[in-house]
Parts: C-alpha cells; sequence; structure tokens
C-alpha cells in the first residue's frame, strides 16, 4: 500500500483498512511488549476514577432497598462511559487525519492497552509454576487474578481457579474488547473495558472494601452484563472449534449452571474442551464427570487460548472492514 494508492480509495475504506492494519499491529505489540507501564495505562486512569466516586457513593453499612444511591451510582456510571467513549472517538478522529503510517501505529498504540492476551496467559502459567514449589506460592499467585478468598483452597483447587480465571478472562480481556472494536472501533473497546473496569470494582451483592456495593453496583453489574453478553459465547464457541467440536447443547447446559449469566459459557467450554471437571466449592461444578486437572492441563489451556486469539483477530480485522464501509464512518 503506497500513499497514492491510499489516496484514490474511498475514506471509509481507508479507514477499515486502517483499522485492520491497527488490529494486527496492537496485537504484534501485546505479544512483543505486554502492558504499558501504569502510570500510562487507561485502565489503570479508569480504575483511579472508578475508586475515588466508589468511596463516594457506596455506603459504609448496608441498607436496603437503597434507590438513590442506586440512581447515583448509574448516572456517573453514565456520565463517565460517556466521556471515556467521547475521548476515545476523539483520539480515533485525530489519528486518522494522519499520515496512514503514522495512523497506524497510533491506533495500535492506543488499542493495545484495550485488550491484554499476554498478560493474561502469563499471568495463569505463573500460577501453576508457583503451585509447583508450595501450595502457598500458588495461593498467593493466584490471588493476584481472583476476588475469591484463596486461603482455603487445595492443590486441585487453584489450579481450577486459575484455569476458570483464564477462560472467563479469555471474554473480559480479549475476545469482548475486540469484538466491540470490529463493531465501534476504538470507542467501543475502550467502553467495554471501561465497564468491566466498574464491573470489577462495584459490581458486589454485599460488603466488599469495607462499603456496600448492593445497590451502588447494581447498574455497573448489569451493564457489563449486557455488553459481555454476546462475547461470552462466541468465546465459547471459538473454544469449541478450536477443540475441534463441542456438543453444543451440553455446552449451554453446562454454562447455565453458573450464577453469571456469562461467564459461564467460556469455563464450561474449557472444562469440556479440556476434558476436565472445574468447580468453585459450593457455587457450581462444571463438567463433573471430567478427570481432575493436573499440571499440563493449564498449559493445554493456554495453548487453547493462544489459537482462539490467532483466530478471532483476523475475523475482527475483517469485520470492523465491513462495518466501516458499510456505515461509512
Amino acid at each position: 500500500m503506497n500513499l497514492e494508492a491510499v489516496g484514490m480509495l474511498p475514506q471509509s475504506m481507508v479507514a477499515a483498512l486502517l483499522g485492520a492494519v491497527a488490529l494486527l499491529l496492537a496485537v504484534w505489540l501485546d505479544r512483543l511488549l505486554g502492558e504499558p507501564p501504569a502510570r500510562a495505562h487507561p485502565v489503570v486512569w479508569m480504575g483511579q476514577v472508578l475508586r475515588w466516586w466508589g468511596e463516594r457513593l457506596a455506603p459504609l453499612s448496608p441498607r436496603s432497598a437503597d434507590w438513590k444511591c442506586f440512581w447515583a451510582a448509574a448516572l456517573v456510571w453514565c456520565a463517565l462511559a460517556a466521556m471515556v467513549f467521547v475521548i476515545f472517538w476523539g483520539l480515533q478522529w485525530a489519528a486518522l487525519q494522519l499520515h496512514w503510517v503514522l495512523a497506524a501505529a497510533l491506533m495500535a498504540l492506543l488499542l493495545k492497552p484495550l485488550f491484554a492476551w499476554r498478560m493474561l496467559c502469563d499471568e495463569v502459567l505463573a500460577v501453576e509454576d508457583a503451585l509447583a514449589r508450595s501450595l502457598p506460592e500458588g495461593r498467593e499467585r493466584l490471588s493476584r487474578l481472583v476476588s475469591r478468598d484463596v486461603a482455603q483452597l487445595d492443590a486441585l483447587q487453584v489450579r481450577e481457579s486459575a484455569i476458570e480465571s483464564l477462560a472467563e478472562n479469555l471474554n473480559d480481556s480479549v475476545v469482548a474488547p475486540l469484538f466491540w472494536f470490529a463493531l465501534l472501533g476504538l470507542p467501543g473497546a475502550a467502553l467495554y473495558r471501561f465497564a468491566n473496569t466498574a464491573d470489577a470494582m462495584w459490581g458486589y451483592p454485599g460488603m466488599r472494601g469495607g462499603r456496600y456495593w448492593q445497590w451502588a453496583g447494581k447498574w455497573a453489574a448489569r451493564a457489563d452484563d449486557v455488553l459481555s453478553w454476546l462475547p461470552a459465547r462466541i468465546t465459547a464457541l471459538l473454544l469449541a472449534l478450536s477443540a475441534r467440536g463441542l456438543p453444543l447443547r451440553t455446552l449451554a447446559r453446562q454454562a447455565r449452571k453458573t450464577p453469571s449469566p456469562n461467564s459461564g459459557w467460556p469455563m464450561a467450554a474449557m472444562s469440556m474442551a479440556l476434558g476436565v471437571r472445574l468447580a468453585k466449592p459450593g457455587v457450581y461444578v462444571l463438567n463433573s464427570k471430567g478427570r481432575k486437572a493436573g499440571p499440563l492441563d493449564t498449559r493445554r489451556a493456554e495453548k487453547l487460548v493462544s489459537t482462539v486469539v490467532m483466530a478471532l483477530v483476523p475475523l475482527a480485522a475483517v469485520v470492523h472492514c465491513l462495518v466501516v464501509v458499510a456505515t461509512g464512518a
């Protein structure tokens, strides 16, 4: 692609191709460099703002039917989400005004922090490595990935939790952000990461961190459920295809065993693909007839995730091109 050829293409086609190239560059940057420093990470910034607001919205003690708190938190969420969308729309618009090489590079740099493939795989494999040294080390490393109490988990439960986290975050950290990028560009990916971060920080049904989130976090939790609904099922389908096919009716039945309307889909697909049992004590058991997960299953799961991502990226690039050209954006 030379500058003269680019100048002869319709503006929507140029934008579509730049978005596709930026996506490919962003994935390459992810594998090469991983995450940017925290001080330059937009998702970290989102978390800092959400923490500040959460401390002012969520009460210190339980309250019943606190609709005032609910609507205040919903209003703040919507205002912050709109700001994130507009900021990234402006950044995308500014990038597209540049020479196509600079435009693609800048968009890739802006997109990269909005998904995390390398970090996800590295963190899950680090749990397995720590578990090989000792159970306390495995628990400590797992605590960086999950919100549940890990103090009483045995070695098998630590491994199961790590594999579950890998499957769930394959959707939250990779598939869903790229899905929304394919449809809405940088603003879509940024909006999703904001919603997912808000759910992670606010979306609890009771006390957490000394505050009561039942009403302050309800909107954030439901918004994340809506934005993750289709990507979670796409993630499960991609896992099923990468495993050379899984019975979809069984997959759907297993996915519905979890309290979440979305996370059960990739977790059930992963458990069936590996042929292992995955469980959260007292909450659910997935693929109950599967064998116990062993050390090699964590690495098999990581390879399966990488296969899914490598299949997803060209698909997302094509969808992005089709959407941009069809809408003339």
